[in-house]
């Protein structure tokens, strides 16, 4: 909570504030209209390359404010993605989330969402969110994360071998795979920067610059 409620970003839900009892903890939240990322990608299967490039370009904007903070988000999943009533992005539940400017070992977050380091129990730092965009990135294209399987094990030995395929269906730009690659990279420091997501061909030509998606 403490993370969440220094943050000032328009792609990051706001923390108001909060209050208790011996029981329960009540937070005042920017109000989120459309819910969760994950009920529209429920709803819809997948997203198309002008919504999914939308949010990516959004994404990477709040955790490169992050990141400049020394803050990682460590579970960025569908699930913490809210939508305002424009359809625009809010990073929200930073309860995984760490202020610091130094290697990180605890591992946290989502099965699907882990980065190799964290699989191997390796230090970690920000580039752990970069590696979880490149899974959003596949996910919102294709409806699935690209390392999905049966039991704990077998997910993490494919995330260990960058075992995933492209799919033929539905049919995905080859700019976008590209995005995709450039990201779910096992050396931490080969991974996409930040900056460079929001340069990259596929985002300039198919994100809408407002952030703003009503489709």
């Amino acid at each position: 909570m403490e993370i969440q409620s220094t943050l000032d970003h328009p792609n990051i839900l706001s923390l108001y504030g909060w209050f208790g009892d011996d029981e329960r903890i009540f937070l005042i939240l920017e109000y989120a209209a459309k819910g969760e990322l994950y009920g529209l990608l429920s709803k819809t299967g997948h997203l198309t390359e002008r919504q999914a490039a939308t949010y990516i370009a959004s994404l990477a904007k709040a955790l490169a404010y992050c990141h400049e903070k020394n803050i990682i988000h460590r579970d960025i999943k569908p699930e913490n993605l809210l939508l305002d009533h424009e359809g625009r992005l809010k990073v929200a539940d930073f309860g995984w989330s760490v202020q610091s400017n130094k290697k990180r070992h605890t591992m946290c977050g989502t099965l699907d969402y882990l980065a190799p380091e964290m699989v191997e129990n390796k230090g970690h730092d920000y580039s752990v969110d970069t590696w979880t965009m490149g899974i959003l990135c596949y996910e919102f294209l294709f409806g699935v994360p690209p390392f999905e399987a049966e039991t704990q094990n077998e997910t993490f030995r494919r995330i260990m071998k960058l075992e995933y395929s492209f799919p033929p269906t539905p049919h995905v730009s080859v700019e976008a795979k590209n995005l995709v690659r450039l990201l779910l990279v096992k050396d931490p420091s080969k991974r996409l920067p930040l900056s460079k997501i929001l340069v990259h061909p596929w985002i300039t030509k198919n994100a809408d610059p407002s952030g703003a998606c009503s489709e």
